[in-house]
């Protein structure tokens, strides 16, 4: 793997005695989206402040492209972009006004923002008030400004909230092309987990202030199929200790290269299969495993 763009080294951090923040490690790459994920109260948005400057920790460091937040902020905050839920922009001006305002803070030229308004599919609509784009289009905005300075990390802090499917898949769609297109590090925190499955390449997931487990959302090789069948009984007996009864249906433990030479045997024992569908786990029941009792909150917000 190419080395990481962003460390973030042993972040801690006190308040009025209490220690928030557990020697916090994490490391960001190129072209790839990573999930931030924790129970309410967990330190998910302590730790982003930290990350953006917005907060001193009491101890560790934030490094970016080599340089230290702490000691050089200027630098190393010249490679970040932020969106914190929905971006504020000038309603009463148009979109590519907003750009050109934000343009001349970081002295970008024109032809930068005319290349991040077609990266986020706005080309046709930029020149119209804010006030008459629809919250997917605003979130869209908020993305071409925070990318107005070309930078090689983003941190997005429940970009999704208020949107409806289709502006959330629209969202995904372009925060990925992104990722890939530009290499471009991004962390994305968020509880809304069915979202987060479909948008990121791996997750941290942080619990009372200490990272609990980093993984990468790799497909899974799939050992257990769920079926549905009319005839129950026989299937039991056909498929003995490989089954196991689970939602109406059964769960059995066999490989994807088995699953051809079983289907045959029901065929010929004149057992109707209505579904077959691999039985892998969601990030959500993922999640509930890492973090035990402290998702519930979580989850119920999903729900």
């Amino acid at each position: 793997m190419t080395a990481p763009f962003v460390q973030v080294k042993n972040l801690n951090k006190t308040i009025k005695g209490k220690h928030i923040i557990k020697n916090v490690n994490l490391d960001f790459y190129p072209g790839q989206i990573t999930g931030f994920l924790g129970p309410n109260g967990a330190g998910k948005t302590t730790t982003i402040r930290m990350m953006t400057g917005l907060m001193h920790p009491t101890s560790g460091e934030v490094i970016i492209n080599g340089t230290s937040l702490q000691k050089n902020f200027e630098k190393a905050i010249s490679h970040v972009g932020v969106i914190v839920e929905n971006p504020e922009m000038y309603k009463f001006m148009s979109g590519y006004k907003n750009l050109q305002h934000f343009a001349r803070m970081h002295n970008v030229p024109n032809s930068r923002i005319d290349e991040v308004v077609e990266q986020v599919g706005l080309q046709h609509r930029i020149h119209e008030k804010v006030k008459t784009y629809s919250l997917g289009m605003r979130q869209r905005l908020g993305l071409a400004q925070a990318m107005l300075h070309n930078p090689k990390f983003l941190i997005l802090d429940e970009p999704t909230n208020g949107l409806d499917p289709a502006g959330i898949r629209e969202f995904r769609m372009y925060l990925r092309k992104i990722a890939r297109e530009d290499n471009v590090a991004i962390v994305v925190s968020s509880h809304m987990l069915s979202e987060i499955e479909l948008m990121v390449d791996r997750i941290a997931v942080i619990q009372n202030g200490e990272i609990i487990d980093i993984r990468e959302l790799t497909e899974e090789k799939v050992s257990e199929y769920y079926f549905e069948v009319g005839q129950k009984e026989q299937f039991a007996s056909l498929a003995g200790e490989l089954a196991k009864s689970q939602n109406g249906g059964f769960v059995v433990s066999i490989s994807k290269e088995e699953v051809p030479s079983f289907l045959r045997k029901l065929v010929e024992e004149g057992i109707d299969v209505y579904v077959i569908q691999p039985n892998t786990k969601r990030l959500e029941d993922q999640f509930i495993e890492m973090t035990g009792g402290g998702a519930i909150d979580a989850i119920r917000e999903i729900r």
